[in-house]
């Protein structure tokens, strides 16, 4: 009688995506210490020896050898069992490695422990192997056990590729139902809504990933939606491109020159000449065919902030006695721009505090951004959750809130 020490599992699981916490380096010591004839110990050893030579299809056929020894007590079975999984996983055998599996996991000898290690392997092995419907079923049972996000992914992953939409479906809601929405899963229900055609619900889910896991693609992609959503007003162009530059999505010279223009447009004349230095720092303005137009641009901007600097009190008196707070608004903005960020917020604030705006939620919207161009994050989210409308201006206050909380990298 001969005693016998397992091949290492742990390399064949981690190679199918599952690696366990505990390595699977042998049996559990009752097992161990069980005896096996030596002409079955034999062809273990032997083929233990050709796993580490690389050979895992000639350790195949040893332990088919070991088959065929008669009387095979259950332990002896599944000590070749445990062998043959880790030498058909390593040499891409998934049928066989899937029946080693079920057979380990059926013999009522692994811990529990093991058991979980094992069914998880097993639903990597079905995976490698194509076994999709089975790979489901498996992870289903396993879950049952309790949540486990990574083989929940796997079962979204699979549902994905099998084209079986309507179960993915249920999956995604229950997983937003619980919060526990991943990147991957809303990139998922994104693609779903597109192919149904589903604006509403792609906007919804593009919105959750540009707030969740903001990169540029998914801003670009959220922005560029609203601007085209019907009803979208054309005088908060200058706004989108505020939050278009507030994400480092500028990025082509008439970006920069149309922002600068519908800046200087909206009397900031001190907000147009930092995009326009933006631009030229990024190598955007100032070359090229048109590089005369951008220094005229300057020109203009740097011109139109002396005037502003030098007829500002002017200004706020003849605004204050028209009682022209859309004027008082503007000119507010414009001095937050030019660094007088007190004053600017004060005139603002008590403009839209007195009424008689002929577009009020445009006006609180234009607060919170001067809030955020100040540095005073807190207060422009406050004012940002006041502003409503159906031109865009909700969804934009809403954008801002998000790109405040969770800036794009």
């Amino acid at each position: 009688m001969s005693k016998f020490r397992l091949a290492h599992l742990g390399l064949a699981l981690a190679a199918l995506g599952f690696t366990a916490a505990t390595p699977i380096v042998g049996l559990a010591p009752a097992h161990a210490a069980e005896a096996m004839r030596p002409e079955i110990g034999k062809r273990l050893q032997e083929a233990q020896a050709l796993m580490k030579q690389g050979k895992h299809k000639d350790a195949l056929a040893k332990l088919r050898e070991a088959d065929k020894v008669p009387g095979k007590t259950p332990n002896e079975s599944y000590l070749i069992d445990r062998v043959r999984a880790a030498a058909a996983s390593s040499a891409g055998d998934y049928g066989t490695a899937a029946d080693a599996f079920e057979a380990l996991i059926a013999s009522g000898k692994l811990s529990a422990a093991e058991r979980s290690q094992f069914s998880e392997g097993l639903i990597g092995i079905y995976m490698r192997g194509g076994e999709l419907n089975k790979a489901n079923e498996a992870i289903q049972r396993q879950l049952k056990n309790g949540d486990d996000p990574k083989l929940r992914a796997y079962l979204l992953q699979n549902y994905y590729k099998q084209g079986n939409i309507a179960a993915l479906e249920t999956e995604l809601h229950k997983a937003e139902q619980s919060g526990r929405m991943s990147e991957d899963m809303l990139g998922m229900l994104a693609n779903i809504q597109l192919k149904k055609n589903d604006k509403a619900g792609y906007v919804n889910t593009i919105e959750k990933l540009a707030a969740n896991y903001p990169k540029a693609q998914y801003w670009n992609d959220l922005l560029n939606r609203v601007q085209g959503k019907p009803g979208f007003s054309s005088r908060l162009s200058v706004d989108l491109y505020r939050l278009k530059l507030a994400n480092g999505l500028l990025k082509k010279p008439s970006e920069f020159m149309e922002m600068s223009q519908l800046v200087l447009q909206a009397k900031a004349p001190a907000e147009a000449l930092k995009i326009i230095d933006k631009g030229y720092k990024a190598g955007a303005l100032g070359t090229g065919p048109d590089a005369a137009r951008h220094q005229r641009l300057k020109d203009l901007a740097e011109k139109n902030l002396a005037d502003q600097n030098k007829n500002a009190a002017a200004t706020e008196a003849e605004y204050t006695a028209a009682k022209d707070n859309d004027g008082l608004v503007a000119l507010g903005y414009g001095l937050v721009q030019a660094g007088q960020a007190d004053k600017g917020l004060k005139m603002m604030e008590t403009a839209i505090k007195a009424g008689g705006l002929r577009y009020p939620d445009e006006a609180k919207l234009r607060l919170g951004e001067a809030y955020a161009a100040a540095g005073k994050k807190q207060q422009a989210i406050t004012a940002l959750k006041g502003v409503s409308g159906k031109e865009g201006t909700a969804e934009l206050a809403r954008y801002w809130i998000m790109a405040i909380n969770k800036p794009l990298a």
